[in-house]
């Protein structure tokens, strides 16, 4: 079967860690255990950084000094060479001056069977999108105020 067909929906994420405030490693035994479950295949991840003056780099995994906790080798060499560097510009971006960050490239996989069976139904996606879990706190706290 092609590959591309049996894949799930690849999404990218950007996160920003606020100036003075570098990458503590508190989430990577997340997004490892994510990989390890099979839910999720990271495809590409990247770390940025954005001086005051705005000027964006590329951050290699390996430049990161977490003391060790956790230990990033883990995702080191992780890349397909999707993300170049008109996307380290891109996401730059969206960084405040001062900060850095990081971006996700990966694949559902926990999606692929059912990606791949409407595919093959001649289903495609027409629209995508992401509600912030924000929204969803309010709305929800909206309802709970309604109820009251």
């Amino acid at each position: 079967m092609n590959e591309e067909l049996s894949s799930g929906p690849i999404d990218y994420l950007i996160v920003e860690w606020p100036a003075g405030s570098p990458p503590n490693g508190e989430a990577f035994p997340h997004l490892v255990d994510l990989v390890d479950r099979g839910l999720i295949r990271i495809l590409d991840m990247t770390f940025v950084t954005k001086d005051e003056d705005g000027t964006v780099s590329g951050v290699a995994i390996g430049d990161f000094d977490l003391d060790g906790i956790p230990d990033l080798a883990v995702f080191e060499g992780v890349g397909s060479g999707l993300l170049g560097d008109d996307d380290v510009d891109q996401a730059g971006n969206a960084l405040e001056p001062g900060t850095s960050g990081a971006i996700l490239v990966y694949e559902n996989t926990w999606a692929a069977p059912f990606a791949t069976a409407l595919r093959k139904s001649g289903a495609q996606l027409v629209d995508s999108g992401r509600i912030p879990v924000n929204a969803i706190v309010a709305a929800l706290d909206e309802l709970d105020a309604a109820e009251v």
